[in-house]
């Protein structure tokens, strides 16, 4: 748990074809990306455990950056993201996101391979939990990550969410050029 200094959360809601997410920020940069079609109370909880105290303020505007970066994404027109992000977490998490950031667009890694590359390679199972606590789904993208066997494994997303994303990135799904962020 991070300690609050009544910090500001903005928030906004980005819909693009069939897709819902909530996406939120810090002054520094996004901070949390949601599940796809979770209500609000997913980015509401997140930031009651994370940020005691702070306050979440709805502000399209300057959440616009993110919103449009992350359209760009789901349109097949952006395969690396470059808006500041702040994500917090122990030096061993953070280590893992970083790895998961380093994964190709399009390609996919193992956790074997993840613990491999971080210098951990009896962590795989530790690095399944820091992968499942990365509160920016697909900036951070640990929908790159399978099982050894080659088999989709679990995501916060879900599975159709995780499918999606693999999809879209080796170019198999219809994109739309439209999103909207409401």
């Amino acid at each position: 748990m991070m300690k609050s200094d009544n910090t500001i959360i903005y928030w906004t809601r980005l819909t693009h074809d069939n897709w819902n997410v909530y996406l939120a920020a810090t002054k520094e940069g996004l901070c949390y990306v949601g599940s796809q079609d979770k209500p609000l109370e997913e980015l509401a909880d997140w930031v009651n455990a994370r940020f005691p105290g702070s306050e979440l303020v709805r502000d399209d505007a300057k959440m616009q950056v993110y919103s449009e970066e992350l359209a760009e994404y789901f349109q097949g027109n952006r395969d690396r993201f470059e808006m500041p992000m702040d994500y917090k977490g122990t030096a061993f998490q953070s280590a893992v996101w970083n790895a998961l950031c380093h994964i190709p667009y399009g390609e996919t890694y193992t956790y074997t391979d993840i613990a491999n590359q971080i210098g951990k390679p009896a962590a795989v199972r530790a690095v399944g939990a820091a992968i499942g606590a990365n509160p920016l789904l697909i900036t951070v993208p640990c929908h790159r990550v399978i099982g050894k066997s080659g088999a989709l494994t679990g995501y916060r997303g879900g599975l159709e969410m995780k499918t999606w994303l693999l999809q879209l990135e080796r170019g198999r799904v219809p994109v739309k050029e439209t999103a909207e962020y409401v």
